[in-house]
This record gives structure tokens, sequence and C-alpha cells, in this order.
């Protein structure tokens, strides 16, 4: 394989599977969002831990409750977990969805000041990679489920391709359909305002008649 393909392939990957951290205080809820196309396999794997390491936590049993919406905001998983986890759910629409994260705390299990770190890794597609397992076990078995893991991403760029020509349909349909209703109203305005012209000519003309002005 060309190094222009290897590229390519990792630039997928990278894509696709949105590793990042944040910070979570107590009991507040911070959100993704991601635009996922129907009837995607969605896979998370977070890890919470104290802001800074070298300082002891003063909360050993905090954990977080994980919230998926869908685009109509409704409420397709909530579920509590430990410090670490994983999560999956199944798109069944296209368009935003929200992921967000709140801590099991109160506030008295968290100090007033205390910073949490999230470390998030999200993965769409059936396949998806777990970043905890140790690769040095079987590099072969790894090596066959990365290449199953970017041939199910490759799917998965295909479907949101299709997702976004669609976006676009709708987008220009409604671009379409915006400068018509403008085109429209700007021909009523000039038939008013030449109509309203003749009347007052008229009407100025019947004036100067009943005046005998002319």
């Amino acid at each position: 394989m060309s190094f222009q393909g290897v590229g390519f392939l990792l630039q997928c990957y990278l894509m696709l599977a949105a590793a990042m951290y944040f910070d979570l205080g107590e009991q507040e809820e911070k959100c993704i969002i991601e635009e996922i196309p129907e009837d995607t396999l969605v896979t998370g794997h977070f890890l919470l831990e104290p802001w800074d390491r070298m300082r002891l936590s003063h909360s050993p049993h905090l954990g977080v409750t994980a919230i998926v919406r869908d685009p109509e905001q409704e409420v397709m998983m909530s579920k509590r977990f430990g410090k670490n986890g994983k999560f999956t759910f199944t798109a069944h629409a296209s368009g935003q969805h929200y992921i967000c994260f709140q801590t099991n705390s109160t506030k008295f299990s968290v100090f007033a000041g205390e910073r949490l770190k999230l470390h998030l890794d999200v993965q769409m597609g059936e396949h998806s990679i777990d970043p905890n397992v140790d690769r040095t076990k079987d590099n072969l078995q790894t090596l066959e489920n990365s290449l199953t893991h970017l041939i199910d991403q490759m799917k998965f760029i295909t479907r949101h391709q299709d997702y976004q020509r669609e976006k676009e349909e709708v987008f220009r349909a409604i671009s379409e359909e915006t400068n018509d209703k403008v085109l429209w109203w700007a021909v009523v305005q000039t038939i008013i305002l030449l109509s309203v012209g003749f009347w007052q000519i008229k009407r100025l003309k019947d004036f100067f008649i009943a005046k005998k002005l002319v």
C-alpha cells in the first residue's frame, strides 16, 4: 500500500475515533455534539480521574452518569457507571446527537474547587477498538481487528457522505424556496407602489379638475 493510501486510512481513523478530554465539576453536566447518520452504532470509552494526579481525591467512589439524546432531545440512554466504562447506542435518525456526562456526586462527596478530568474516546461503527486492550498479547489478532475496524469506518464514511448530500439537497431546496418568496415579495411590493402612485396621481388630477385649475 502506498504512503498516500496509508495516510488516507490514518486520517479516516483519526476523524472517526474522537479521543478527547475535558474537565467536569460537581453536579456539572457537559455534552459533546456528534453528527451521526441513521443506523450507525456508536461506542464510547471513558475514564474519570482527578485533574491533578498528584493531588489525593476526596471522592474515591465517584462515578459518572452517561446520557445520550437524539436530534429531537429525547433521551436514548441514561446509565450510571464507575470511574471508567463503555457505552453503546445506535442512532435511529440522522442528525445531531448529544452525548452528555455528569458526576454521580453530591456537594458532600466532592469538596469545593475539586476538578475532574474525563477522558473520552467515541468510535463509529460495529467493530470498535477498545483502548484499554493489551495489544502486546496477540499482534496478529490486533492487526486483524484494526483492519476490520478500518473497513467498518469506510462504510461509515460512505453513510456519512450520503447523509451530508441529503442535508445539502434539503438546504438547496430551502434556499430556492426562500429566493422564490423574496422574488415574489419584491414583485408584489412593486405592484403596490405603482398602484399607490397611480391612485395618488388620479386623486390629484380629480382635485385640480374640481377646483377648475386645469
